[in-house]
């Protein structure tokens, strides 16, 4: 609350978003020097159409610090493996990124901050696990836009917290709400960290439990509430579980020890502090049109500025 008034903050999984942009821009968006530059600008005018259609007061593009935290893969070595591009030693993975796109995302940095655009990370963290820790603090509405399900977990009507996701572009987005989350897995929101924890999900490489799909963990979870249900019920040789299902989820269980904490995004990360405010102006002009020159993205900064300017809830 400033002031009385309860302001909305939207959460940008800024990666999900750039690369969302990447594939769907074409690589002909060139500077003038001809490096392609098709993520920098579908960002640029995905933010502006968000704040256009939604009007956050406070906006924030939450970044992977480490896309693939070490305490992750310490529990599951599996999580994200498929992705690495080349193992260090002393810092993140890298991620297989495509050529033309890691060139660009110094440049997304770039131009967020000459726009004054707070950008967050954490050391050690996902950007799901800045989204979380943002969510759990905020005071008023949430809008979470990201392309990622594993967010569905933070929803929450009473909160007002929704999670806006991409169908194509950023124009047409399902708003996931509790009834969404219900209607289209069988699950509540409190419900789903576990329901994907026992489906598993070969994108992130976590194997679930063999044999247990995603309707049959929707049935399971709904049946006997949460994780701890499904496996206490597995141990129960007087439960409805068929022999087939109970020995899966025995045989997973040092998969489904360690599943959860995986799947769950943290919501308790040391942030710095920040100034969230959905910038009017930006904050470097003179970096934002070297940046624009630079790069050829004088239509993309001149479409977004208007929007800035005029597109806050409070404006």
């Amino acid at each position: 609350m400033i002031g009385g008034v309860t302001r909305r903050l939207m959460l940008l999984d800024t990666a999900s978003l750039y690369f969302r942009a990447y594939f769907g821009v074409p690589d002909s968006v060139r500077a003038p020097d001809g490096t392609p530059v098709n993520a920098v600008r579908g960002l640029l005018d995905f933010i502006g159409r968000l704040v256009h259609d939604h009007r956050p007061d406070d906006l924030v593009a939450c970044w992977d610090a480490d896309w693939r935290p070490q305490w992750r893969v310490d529990l599951i070595p599996s999580y994200k493996a498929h992705r690495v591009a080349a193992e260090t030693e002393t810092g993140p993975d890298e991620e297989e990124i495509p050529d033309t796109l890691s060139p660009q995302v110094p440049v997304i940095e770039d131009v967020l901050a000459a726009l004054g655009i707070a950008r967050i990370g954490a050391a050690g963290y996902e950007a799901d696990d800045v989204i979380g820790t943002l969510t759990e603090r905020a005071k008023g509405p949430v809008d979470i836009v990201t392309g990622d399900r594993d967010l569905f977990q933070l929803v929450d009507d009473e909160r007002a917290v929704r999670v806006l996701y991409p169908r194509k572009g950023v124009g047409d987005c399902d708003l996931v709400d509790d009834e969404l989350i219900r209607t289209k897995y069988g699950v509540r929101p409190g419900q789903y960290a576990d329901f994907a924890a026992l489906r598993g999900d070969a994108s992130d490489g976590l194997p679930g439990v063999k044999g247990i799909g995603e309707k049959t963990a929707a049935q399971l979870i709904t049946e006997y509430g949460d994780l701890a249900g499904v496996r206490a019920a597995a141990g129960d040789a007087t439960s409805r579980l068929t022999p087939a299902k109970r020995r899966g989820i025995v045989e997973a269980a040092d998969y489904l020890d360690v599943a959860p904490t995986v799947v769950r995004v943290a919501r308790d990360v040391p942030l710095p502090d920040f100034d969230p405010a959905l910038p009017a102006a930006p904050r470097d002009p003179a970096a934002l049109d070297a940046l624009a020159a630079r790069w050829g993205l004088g239509g993309a900064v001149g479409r977004l500025l208007p929007v800035l300017a005029g597109g806050r809830a409070g404006a």
